[in-house]
C-alpha cells in the first residue's frame, strides 16, 4: 500500500464539539488554523440527524490546507468513506485487526488512558501512534475521567515510546504543574473553543508550555 499517513507533531492538540452551531464552530476553526495545531479531533458528541460526513468534509477541507490531521473520536467507520486522518479511542476497541482491514488504507490511531496501564501496554502493542491520559485535573468537559497519577504518566514513558499528550483541565495558569512530566502536548477543547479570544487563549497556552520546558 503506497498511501501514507500524516503524523502528530508535539503541541496543542484541538479537540471540537460537533454540537456547536456549525457555522460558528467552522468560522472559529479557520481562524484557529492560523496558529500551531496539531491535530483536531471531532469529539463524537454529534446531534440527532446531524449531517456527519457533511461536516467531516468541512474541517477536512479547512485542516488540509495547513497539513493538520483530522481524527474522529471512536466512529472508525467513517474512516472508510471520508478523508479522516484516524481515530481517537476512548476505551480499548474490540477486535482492532479487522478494524484495520476494514478501514484499508493507513491512518492515525491514538487512545485515552487512565491510571490502568493495561491501556499503555495495549497502546505499544499495537503501535498506536499517540496516547493521551486525562484527567489531568478536574475539567468539565472530562466528566468521565478519573483523575490521573502523575506516577502513571511517568511510568507509561518507559512502556511507550510515542507521543503522549495530557488532557483535562490544563489551564495556562496550571500547566506549570506538569512541568515534573515528560509530555509530548497538551488536547484542549474548552479551553480555546470557548475562550472569547480563542488565538490569544492559544497563544497563552504555547506560552506556558515553552515556560514549563
Amino acid at each position: 500500500m503506497t498511501e501514507s499517513k500524516l503524523t502528530i507533531a508535539a503541541g496543542i492538540y484541538l479537540v471540537i464539539d460537533p454540537a456547536m452551531d456549525e457555522k460558528n464552530l467552522l468560522y472559529k476553526l479557520a481562524n484557529i488554523l492560523n496558529e500551531k495545531i496539531v491535530a483536531v479531533q471531532l469529539w463524537d458528541n454529534f446531534r440527532e440527524n446531524q449531517p456527519i460526513e457533511k461536516l467531516v468534509q468541512e474541517i477536512y477541507g479547512l485542516c488540509s490546507v495547513k497539513n493538520v490531521p483530522v481524527l474522529i473520536n471512536n466512529q472508525w467507520e467513517y474512516l472508510m468513506n471520508t478523508a479522516l486522518s484516524g481515530v481517537h479511542f476512548d476505551h480499548i476497541p474490540e477486535n482492532f485487526e479487522c478494524i484495520k482491514a476494514k478501514v484499508n488504507k493507513p491512518f492515525i490511531t491514538g487512545i485515552t488512558c487512565t491510571n490502568d496501564l493495561a491501556q499503555v501496554h495495549w497502546a505499544a502493542a499495537h503501535q498506536l501512534d499517540y496516547i493521551s491520559f486525562c484527567s489531568m485535573f478536574p475539567s468539565s468537559t472530562a466528566t468521565s475521567c478519573e483523575l490521573v497519577n502523575f506516577d502513571t504518566v511517568r511510568e507509561a514513558g518507559n512502556i511507550f515510546k510515542k507521543p503522549v499528550f495530557l488532557a483535562g483541565g490544563i489551564k495556562p495558569e496550571n500547566i506549570y504543574k506538569l512541568s515534573e512530566l515528560n509530555y509530548s502536548g497538551i488536547a484542549v477543547i474548552s479551553g480555546i473553543m470557548n475562550a472569547e479570544n480563542p488565538i490569544k487563549s492559544i497563544q497563552e497556552y504555547y506560552e506556558n508550555l515553552i515556560l514549563q520546558k
